[in-house]
């Protein structure tokens, strides 16, 4: 039996026990944050890892211990980290993303005022370095606009912040939000997140299902399915959500996730969870 250290018990790993048990593959959760570890602990044996720890400073220290390699590697979560890195390197393949300005603070007002003159309202304001839609607003005018980026200012100021930039984005109203998943560069699957009719009602517009979006699997038609491989092609990244927005007239690669949740099977391509287990043998036959 294949031994697979896990760094996160959520819902991931929950989900993929059981398949991947009956494919010759045990996962195991290997807590590496929120503990103390020894420099001479012992981890246990594996024979890979599955995504590097969320934490990249102990993850690389539990990484060290644990000697795997991984099918997520420090590298590729790191290709994936920052939206604006992302987008632009997506963009640089040709792929069609979002309008989209990088501000990294502080910077004048005029400049901001600048940055969002070249849109036409509502704009979307998203930090660089987030996920689950944590600190996402759109702004509908110049001073709501300029009033959210005084809070990023005040957050930014702070010294032990690493990351002193957002972005600023186009927003696209009546989207319909997919997030595709890719194993070794190709499509296996998608959902789409889609909001309650309460929730609308109410104005709520961010997808996110921590946000109370519900995930609902689709088939995806044969362009939308290119996009989302050719974007995997230009991440490089062995497993993969792709976010897409689509609208009537044109379809954007709106984020990528190098530590994508896997959602129940049934949302997916037949033979996913094969796929999966075929990605992670490939993985430890690398070590």
């Amino acid at each position: 039996m294949l031994r697979l250290a896990v760094a996160t018990n959520k819902q991931t790993y929950e989900r993929m026990q059981a398949p991947l048990a009956q494919r010759g593959i045990e996962a195991e959760y290997v807590p590496t944050a929120e503990r103390t570890i020894p420099l001479d602990a012992d981890l246990g044996e594996f024979d890979a890892g599955f995504v590097f720890p969320p934490r990249l400073a102990e993850g690389g220290v539990a990484s060290e211990l644990l000697d795997v390699p991984w099918v997520n590697g420090r590298e590729t979560i790191l290709r994936s980290r920052h939206k604006g890195e992302t987008l632009a390197r997506l963009s640089r393949a040709g792929l069609p993303t979002p309008e989209t300005v990088v501000v990294s603070d502080p910077v004048d007002e005029s400049d901001l005022v600048a940055a969002f003159e070249q849109f036409d309202p509502p704009v979307v304001v998203k930090p660089n370095a987030v996920t689950r839609g944590v600190g996402v607003a759109k702004a509908g005018d110049l001073d709501s606009f300029l009033g959210i980026c005084d809070y990023l200012d005040l957050v930014h100021d702070y010294r032990a912040v690493g990351d002193a930039s957002f972005l600023v984005q186009e927003y696209l109203p009546g989207a319909r939000d997919y997030r595709a998943m890719c194993i070794d560069g190709e499509y296996v699957g998608a959902v789409e997140r889609r909001l309650p009719d309460d929730a609308l009602e109410a104005g709520q517009w961010k997808h996110n299902v921590h946000r109370g979006a519900q995930a609902e699997g689709v088939d995806l038609p044969v362009e939308l399915r290119d996009l989302v491989e050719s974007a995997a092609a230009a991440m490089d990244i062995p497993f993969l959500g792709v976010d897409l927005l689509v609208t009537d007239d044109r379809a954007v690669l709106n984020e990528t996730n190098a530590r994508p949740t896997i959602d129940e099977a049934t949302k997916y391509e037949d033979g996913f969870y094969d796929d999966l287990a075929a990605l992670i043998r490939a993985t430890a036959d690398r070590d």
